[in-house]
């Protein structure tokens, strides 16, 4: 046991002490041995042909969930549950980055001790400080403060947990302790607690999200689940990594993970006097679940400009030697006119372009598949615009072998999707009869999907049932796609309203090609843009 009456789990990982200016932290990271090691480490894991050039992947061991990205002093900073060698228990590991997508190393942040495990968690920033809150297995939810040029230097709130586990099976609370995520209102600051609780169908569990209040950080008082109107999530979900921020003019999103389904997100409105939120709409990140290969949890940010910034950690579906699991890249959430969900890339994607090359118009003749032998690679941007017409299915196959014995598949299905009706006005809503609501205009939504069934030749690579997403493409609107492949992952942009994403694994050396097909009926791509895609990493470190 420590002094204070907590166990003694200190982390073995050396930790170290930082000046407060930002030159002598330059200086002293110049310098510093884990700097070096980390160096070292990412120079060996380069040569695994599936690690990513332009997707952040740490630089020793493996990763877990991210945690509380945020933007402080011009900098953009991203947490993640990291295990080092030495001790594998999770710390806080950390990278900075001046455009959320050029990323550097930056020593351990958070250790354990007294808790057993830093699980994951928030950051809130304030004027002169950036607030952590996470999860600290086998004592509750701790808080965590920095106030440094690069957030070097962490310094724990109490002697423990700031929101305690039970302390006895025989005296269970009326919520849960998990995934906390913090923002401030007022004089006071609100916490949610991750969760669930067993209000489901026959006791069956569902999400929930439990809200508290502090107005110094240590003393947190319980006030009651912080959800409501939710027809979004499903039986059996729950309420882990919750992100709650503002979005648009007059909104809220709530992003978060369910160990069944994987990421998801909710729209609504904040009720302040009663410190509610009032669900309105919601969605997935991934359609499946997590494992293998899939979206796994959010760590997100406000961007400044009333948009969100997340970012993903993504599965692994192959057993990969010495690390394992990605980071999305990062994406920009905004709201439409009609108050529905946008999302693009975040940050400055196009500073890794190269060797552009631009094809189009290009004809697809009905049921024949097009090589494209002038565009071939594993690290690719793609941007091409199409329209589809009546084609019942047109679709862009990349990470292609001469023989397509390997491929992944990415299909568009025009109009296949589900069909809504339009939403209506309240009075509309209250009144209309089953035979008005017929009169209704309807809404068609398109299937957008990636099949990753024939992607790899490997024994131990794990193929995903395909992720089939749904996007609104209207009956005269071209189809966008902005196409991601970094050796072992691919995520696909769709008209800035829907991302899909998934790892691959091919197997064969050759397989680089990019073809296009048209089912049914002829197809004209009105243009195609490729771009080979550079490393994020020196020279050196997971470069080619």
């Amino acid at each position: 046991m420590g002094t204070d009456g907590n166990p003694d789990n200190r982390s073995i990982v050396r930790q170290y002490q930082f000046a407060d200016s930002l030159a002598e932290q330059e200086a002293q990271l110049a310098a510093n041995p884990m700097m070096g090691r980390f160096t070292e480490s990412r120079a060996t894991l380069a040569a695994d042909p599936h690690r990513p050039l332009y997707h952040y992947v740490n630089p020793e061991s493996t990763l877990n969930d991210p945690n509380g990205l945020c933007f402080w002093q011009g900098r953009w900073h991203l947490f993640y549950q990291a295990y080092p060698p030495e001790d594998t228990r999770q710390h806080w590991g950390h990278a900075v980055s001046d455009d959320l997508i050029h990323w550097r190393d930056l020593p351990y942040a958070i250790y354990p001790h007294p808790e057993e495990c830093c699980y994951s968690g928030s950051a809130l920033v304030e004027d002169d400080r950036v607030i952590a809150m996470y999860h600290g297995t086998k004592l509750g939810n701790m808080v965590a403060i920095a106030s440094d040029p690069l957030l070097l230097n962490w310094e724990k709130v109490g002697d423990g947990a700031v929101i305690p586990l039970s302390e006895s099976e025989d005296d269970p609370l009326p919520y849960t302790v998990f995934d906390p995520c913090i923002w401030r209102k007022g004089d006071h600051y609100y916490a949610l607690s991750g969760g669930w609780l067993p209000n489901g169908p026959d006791r069956k569990q569902i999400r929930a999200n439990f809200l508290f209040r502090s107005a110094d950080l240590q003393h947190w008082d319980y006030l009651h689940p912080f959800i409501e109107d939710d027809h979004y999530t499903v039986v059996g979900d729950d309420g882990a990594c919750p992100y709650f921020w503002p979005i648009g003019d007059d909104k809220h999103i709530f992003l978060m993970y369910s160990h069944m389904t994987g990421g998801q997100y909710l729209l609504g409105d904040y009720d302040k006097d009663r410190d509610k939120f009032v669900v309105t709409d919601g969605g997935l990140f991934n359609f499946g679940p997590s494992t293998p290969s899939g979206v796994h949890a959010p760590s997100a940010t406000p961007d400044g400009k009333g948009g969100v910034i997340v970012i993903f950690n993504m599965n692994q579906g192959m057993p990969t030697r010495g690390w394992n699991q990605i980071m999305t890249l990062p994406r920009l959430l905004t709201l439409d006119e009609d108050k529905r969900l946008l999302m693009e890339p975040a940050g400055d994607i196009e500073s890794l372009r190269y060797d552009h090359r631009q094809l189009g118009p290009i004809e697809l003749p009905a049921n024949r598949e097009i090589l494209l032998d002038d565009i071939q690679g594993n690290a690719l941007e793609l941007s091409l615009e199409l329209d589809p017409g009546d084609a019942p299915m047109v679709e862009l196959n990349v990470l292609r072998a001469p023989d397509r014995e390997e491929f992944t598949r990415v299909a568009f299905y025009k109009h296949r999707g589900r069909r809504y009706r339009q939403r209506l006005s309240k009075t509309a809503a209250m009144n209309a009869s089953s035979a008005a609501m017929q009169k209704f205009p309807q809404r068609y939504e398109s299937m957008i999907t990636i099949d990753t069934s024939y992607s790899s030749t490997l024994p131990d690579a794990l193929s995903r049932a395909p992720e089939s997403a749904p996007v609104y493409i209207a009956p005269d609107e071209p189809l966008q796609l902005r196409v991601f492949i970094d050796r072992s992952v691919v995520e696909v942009f769709v008209n800035g309203r829907q991302c899909l994403a998934t790892r691959v694994y091919p197997g064969r050396e050759d397989s680089l090609g990019v073809s296009l097909r048209s089912q049914g009926l002829s197809t004209t791509v009105a243009r195609l843009d490729a771009w080979q895609m550079r490393s994020i990493w020196d020279k050196g470190a997971d470069s080619t």
